[in-house]
């Protein structure tokens, strides 16, 4: 029986494979420079350092620092089986908002923006998984004889705020301690009409949002060095998010539900077969674990002369302490924990113009065996650059583009479950964005 083509595949909703080049649902896209320069751990900059290195805006001069900025992610999500691709195109726009308040004695921050997922994906022509359920055997039979039709759209968002704190410890050395509270959405709408075996013309469809809220801390320290050399090191804490769903759900009459009832671990024994078999998390009224995991971040930033800047960085991610929904209890261990290795530099080739572009690569910590149609966290390496214009002595522009290139990726179908290859995946984003950073 060829069941792994249901049990793994039948929605297409990439939920956490959208979140650009990081680890799971984690996003590090967060200001525009970044999508220039991803190696921000140690930077000194009023745009910047409130997401990357808090603890360093006490090497800012005094006053205030307002900053917005909006990236737009553009980019195509793709599944491949038995020669037919199946795809989602991303339009997704993506603001930052950022506020500093720093005197010799203190500096306030406060950020609000993006922290994981990425935004919507619609599969109009259908995924891979409704397809395969006419290759589904039961006893030499098929109980579905074809897909007539299906549809499937999800979304995954979540929203951080950030509120903290920066103080010298010394004249070299400083440190910053901040609150964060994260709102997520996770929504799921998707449906098919069946033809069964018996000849009735059956729909499965369901309707289902999953909403929760995180809390968690921010802490940091930066270190200068010299007057050419910067270190800045960062953590923040895991987010546990318990998300509840609310759903509305049509199944399959009691055939093919005492079908898949018969299959061990398939069914829920209720005679009925509906989406949330396969993902029990979006039925109505469930409540599941869904955490976003630690980050430690370290970097540093080398002014080589008045007009050069190198940066390095890195980001370690603690995947296997953090609850994810979706895996049985011995699969949970199989994420390993990911990290990322960035490099950049900033040139000004005048007192109005820099050039920026930097080099990132992430390592997710995501086995094939995690793989299925709705998640896979890919590998990636991310090429970005981008153009600081300062307008004045108290206002700077930010333009950056950068493109994710995506280790593509198989599955291990045919080896646990005898089909005749391995599902492909692979995706490619490109992010443009423009940011304003303000001092009063």
């Amino acid at each position: 029986m060829k069941i792994i083509k249901l049990t793994t595949g039948i929605l297409g909703i990439l939920f956490s494979t959208v979140s650009f080049g990081a680890s799971i649902d984690h996003v590090q896209n967060l200001s525009m420079e970044y999508n220039a320069n991803p190696a921000q751990q140690g930077a000194i900059s009023p745009g910047s350092s409130p997401y990357f290195n808090p603890a360093g805006l006490m090497q800012l001069e005094n006053g205030n620092y307002f900053g917005v900025g909006l990236q737009l992610a553009i980019g195509e999500e793709k599944m491949e089986y038995d020669g037919k691709e199946y795809k989602a195109d991303l339009l997704e726009p993506m603001p930052n908002v950022s506020f500093v308040s720093k005197n010799d004695e203190r500096a306030w921050y406060w950020t609000l923006g993006g922290i994981g997922g990425g935004g919507d994906l619609e599969y109009e022509d259908g995924v891979a998984g409704i397809g395969f359920l006419t290759d589904l055997e039961v006893s030499g039979m098929s109980p579905v004889t074809s897909v007539n039709d299906n549809y499937a759209e999800g979304s995954n968002k979540y929203i951080q705020s950030t509120l903290g704190r920066a103080w010298f410890v010394t004249d070299k050395i400083s440190v910053s301690a901040a609150g964060r509270v994260v709102y997520g959405m996770r929504s799921l709408v998707a449906e098919a009409d069946l033809t069964l075996l018996n000849g009735d013309d059956e729909s499965i469809s369901i309707d289902s949002e999953r909403t929760a809220w995180g809390y968690g801390g921010q802490f940091g320290m930066n270190y200068k060095a010299t007057e050419k050399l910067n270190i800045g090191m960062r953590y923040d804490t895991r987010i546990v998010m318990e998300f509840e769903a609310d759903a509305d759900e049509t199944y399959v009459n009691s055939y093919l539900g005492s079908v898949f009832d018969s299959i061990p671990n398939l069914g829920n024994g209720d005679g009925y077969f509906g989406i949330s078999d396969f993902y029990p998390e979006y039925a109505d009224g469930v409540k599941m674990r869904r955490d976003l995991p630690a980050v430690a971040a370290i970097g540093a930033s080398y002014a080589v002369n008045d007009r050069w800047n190198l940066y390095a960085g890195g980001n370690y991610y603690f995947n296997k302490d953090a609850d994810m929904d979706r895996e049985v209890e011995e699969a949970n261990s199989n994420y390993e924990n990911g990290w990322e290795l960035a490099a950049g530099s900033e040139y000004w080739l005048n007192n109005k113009w820099a050039w920026l572009i930097g080099v990132n690569y992430a390592y997710t910590g995501a086995p094939e065996e995690t793989y299925d149609d709705v998640e896979y966290a890919l590998n990636s390496i991310m090429l970005g650059t981008g153009f600081k214009y300062r307008q004045s002595e108290t206002t700077e522009w930010v333009v950056s583009v950068a493109n994710y290139w995506y280790e593509g990726n198989e599955g291990i179908y045919s080896e646990d479950y005898g089909t005749e290859e391995n599902q492909k995946y692979d995706k490619s984003i490109v992010s443009v964005g423009v940011g304003l950073t303000k001092k009063f």
